[in-house]
């Protein structure tokens, strides 16, 4: 099967490595999806292990749709008897762009009647109850061509399953994982978070020191499909446990000056089983101290759009940086939509990359280990 593995803006870099570390090899994103070809094995490992990406497709066809004739054509030579059983209940999730059909809506109506009229005929059902499978099934319509997939994942793979409570602004658990990844840290160094709120960076930095893989106490869409094998899914939480990294003792430091934020923080390291690695405090970042050598800050600082507020942030950005100063051989790195940051934080940052965090553009700012000029 050819699998598509949909990436956030910025991050596909980062997924990259992680299909590389995975044995998928090096593999090129095309608007914002990285292909793949794979059986239901990989399906299952993918959704398990992957850190960044955001959910796992089938890639079932491509043709030619510059007419509603032609994409219900298309929909229908799809052999969907092969996939689902009367029950199951199909959704629907679409774009079209520079196309001539730009009406997302009803290009998804025209391709669930063609489903379901192939399913009603080949399975000799008068109608489909939708009280079965949930398939969510994708029509993407990029310069007249029309591409169907199938939506293996079901929630997005950011759905871990720790975070249930809300907090401002919250940082997605697929970036927050990203972010970590450009870091390079193993779990061997220090790592602090000085603006935690809900913990999202400090659990996905104990999870990726540890080996835990994000999916593996969750479910899938895939799974009760009819064409999937049952054991798959099984057999690619096995790899997961067999690859969690024994003995490791990550020294991970979370703080905010919200007592709010981290009781919440605490609470979904808990559920994600790593409380017992993360020294949470709260405190004004300004305070932060650790007479460790070499280690990383990564945090989400506050910045005017994401929170809604109109103040001067020189000053907390000026202060964050004395912080990184104060800490020898450290690095620091942090993400964030103020276009004052570098400014503030006295010197150019050593590599700037854009990332977009809840629809709102960002630049991730890198300072590995140099020490400042006195």
């Amino acid at each position: 099967m050819k699998l598509l593995i949909p990436c956030a803006a910025g991050v596909e870099g980062t997924v990259k490595r992680q299909l590389i570390k995975l044995g998928y090899g090096d593999r090129p994103a095309v608007n914002g999806r990285i292909s793949l070809e794979g059986g239901w094995e990989d399906v299952a490992r993918l959704n398990v292990m992957l850190r960044a990406g955001e959910r796992v497709l089938i890639c079932l066809a491509e043709f030619p749709a510059r007419t509603f004739d032609e994409l219900y054509e298309g929909v229908f030579r799809i052999p969907w008897e092969d996939y689902f059983t009367p029950h199951a209940r199909i959704l629907m999730d679409g774009k079209c762009v520079k196309s001539a059909l730009m009406a997302v809506k009803a290009a998804g109506g025209v391709a669930k009647k063609a489903v379901v009229n192939r399913l009603k005929r080949k399975l000799g059902a008068i109608a489909l109850d939708e009280k079965g499978e949930r398939a969510v099934v994708g029509v993407s319509i990029f310069n007249d061509t029309a591409q169907i997939t199938l939506d293996t994942s079901g929630e997005g793979l950011h759905k871990r399953g720790y975070r249930v409570l809300s907090y401002d602004a919250p940082l997605r658990e697929t970036t927050a994982a990203a972010l970590v990844e450009n870091t390079y840290y193993r779990g061997e160094r220090p790592f602090a978070d000085l603006f935690c709120g809900s913990g999202t960076i400090p659990v996905e930095a104990a999870l990726s020191a540890l080996g835990i893989a994000p999916g593996a106490k969750r479910d899938f869409d895939f799974t009760s499909w009819k064409c999937a094998p049952q054991n798959a899914l099984g057999r690619a939480r096995e790899e997961a446990e067999d690859s969690r990294r024994k003995g490791v003792k990550p020294q991970i430091y979370a703080s905010d000056i919200s007592e709010k934020a981290i009781s919440v923080a605490k609470y979904h390291a808990e559920r994600a089983g790593v409380s017992e690695y993360i020294r949470f405090r709260r405190a004004d970042m300004r305070n932060f101290s650790c007479g460790e050598p070499n280690g990383i800050l990564l945090s989400n600082p506050p910045y005017g759009e994401r929170l809604g507020k109109g103040e001067d942030l020189f000053p907390l950005y000026r202060d964050f940086s004395r912080v990184f100063r104060s800490l020898p051989a450290w690095s620091c790195y942090f993400l964030s939509a103020y276009n004052r940051a570098e400014q503030a934080f006295g010197r150019k940052a050593a590599h700037k990359k854009r990332l977009y965090s809840a629809d709102l553009e960002c630049w991730f700012y890198s300072f590995p280990t140099k020490p400042f000029k006195k």
